[in-house]
């Protein structure tokens, strides 16, 4: 099975993003955030263009996969997954990790939730996580926020019993205490494969993680990659497991 996980920016290179999807029909799941959905106008507040429909143009792009988008904000922008037909989705959700009651509607303080799938692929029961965790504007170091979004993450994680893969943008630096909370009895992708960024160019900061996958003891990972397709300021992460 092969998963991608990737921030697509809210569909900012939306040309080559359309090529990489059409170019990937292969793969089982995808995970996406940053996504919008039948959107008027964006949250962002930085000077760029973003697909307001993005959801709907990878639905198209992917006519053999089911579209899951999850709001964060409004009902217009979030995450999603697009899963083969083929495979069995026992249920799908989400679970709020932080709560923003307050948030103005501009900007990155929104709430945030993690979305999740059980499968059964190929007999075997697999849990997929996807999150776009906090960003405060101020780096990717711990914060007491981070700090109680990772313990909901893996309290949530700690009532799952099937195999799990958790993956996505979290916003953090490796050495976090935020990550470590996550990280505990998962394998940590980036760190087994000694990955050193999971940017592209069109990120310019020297802070070069976010992106991370994690895997439970019981899963096998046949390779797991950084591509190089630039279609984002993030790159995609591509895993095979069984």
């Amino acid at each position: 099975m092969k998963l991608i996980t990737l921030n697509i920016w809210g569909g900012h290179v939306r040309d080559p993003l359309h090529q990489f999807i059409s170019n990937h029909q292969n793969i089982d799941i995808f995970c996406f955030q940053e996504v919008y959905h039948d959107a008027k106008e964006m949250i962002t507040i930085e000077d760029r263009k973003v697909s307001l429909n993005i959801f709907s143009e990878l639905q198209t792009l992917l006519p053999h996969h089911t579209g899951y988008f999850k709001p964060a904000v409004d009902g217009i922008y979030g995450i999603s997954m697009f899963i083969k037909k083929q495979i069995n989705v026992l249920a799908e959700g989400e679970s709020v990790i932080h709560d923003n009651p307050t948030y103005s509607g501009r900007g990155p303080s929104h709430s945030r939730i993690l979305q999740w799938a059980t499968c059964n692929m190929d007999g075997n029961l697999y849990t997929i996580i996807n999150v776009h965790g906090l960003w405060n504007g101020q780096g990717k170091t711990d914060t007491p926020e981070r700090i109680a979004q990772s313990e909901k993450i893996k309290q949530f994680m700690s009532n799952v019993n099937d195999r799990k893969i958790l993956c996505g943008d979290f916003n953090l630096r490796p050495d976090t205490q935020s990550l470590k909370i996550i990280s505990e009895g998962m394998h940590d992708l980036i760190d087994a494969y000694n990955i050193t960024s999971t940017r592209t160019s069109y990120y310019p900061k020297e802070e070069k993680f976010a992106d991370y996958v994690f895997t439970s003891p019981d899963i096998t990972v046949k390779e797991f990659s950084v591509l190089k397709d630039e279609v984002s300021d993030h790159a995609p992460l591509l895993v095979d497991f069984d």
